[in-house]
């Protein structure tokens, strides 16, 4: 199948205000943001993109704004890969909201935390996870199975899908680190799929190359371990 980078959108006025923002309208990037955006074009400027699909929120879609343009593409809203709706959390500071109860099942017992008046985050997971699937198989089916494709979302709804793909139980996916504008890489087979990167924030990007016509994709993982992307780091 395709190759997806999961994007988290880059840094967004709420991610320094410690204020939880979900769903709430208008918010953008910061400066710190900003810049982030400026140097993912450089980043992936070698990486053929044959899809952007991202969340509706507008943190997202000024993440891919410039890189969807440079590359003649127009971003796909998806729904599915929306902020968690927190609720009654929404728009609360933080630091008020670790003395709530609910704080400690969604640390350490995930898979049973519902937000009061949002959604559960198994729920989160369900929905992003069959959004994910969905599209891969689309682009694997429009531009092959060589294409590559980027998904951009949020920190825990990332993780959610991230925690999916590594067979990682819900209630681990806290020990998962994706930071504002890091890329995570998934490709997805028949029986498994295999994560490639997590939280990336640096420029070696050969692991986003899709592999050559000649190179067999298999659904087996190496015995042995990888012996790592040609050029790339060992």
């Amino acid at each position: 199948m395709a190759t997806l980078i999961l994007l988290r959108h880059a840094r967004s006025a709420a991610n320094g205000s410690g204020i939880l923002a979900g769903r709430s309208p208008g918010v953008g990037l910061d400066d710190a943001g900003s810049a982030q955006v400026a140097g993912l074009s450089k980043r992936l400027a070698e990486v053929p993109i044959s899809s952007i699909v991202a969340s509706p929120l507008q943190r997202c879609q000024d993440t891919v704004r410039a890189l969807a343009g440079e590359r003649g593409l127009t971003p796909v809203a998806e729904p599915g890969l929306s902020e968690v709706d927190y609720g009654d959390w929404t728009s609360r500071k933080v630091s008020e909201l670790t003395q709530e109860k609910l704080w400690s099942v969604v640390q350490q017992h995930p898979s049973a935390a519902v937000f009061p008046g949002g959604e559960g985050l198994a729920q989160v997971q369900a929905r992003a996870v069959a959004a994910v699937r969905e599209h891969d198989a689309r682009v694997s089916a429009e531009h092959g199975p060589n294409a590559v494709w980027v998904a951009c979302s949020h920190g825990d709804v990332i993780k959610a899908v991230l925690a999916d793909a590594l067979g990682l139980h819900l209630d681990g996916f806290q020990r998962i680190v994706v930071d504002p504008c890091s890329l995570s890489v998934v490709r997805y087979t028949e029986t498994r799929p295999f994560v490639v990167k997590i939280n990336d924030t640096g420029s070696d990007v050969s692991a986003l190359l899709p592999p050559k016509e000649s190179e067999q994709q298999s659904s087996d993982a190496v015995v042995g371990g990888s012996t790592g992307a040609p050029g790339g780091a060992a």
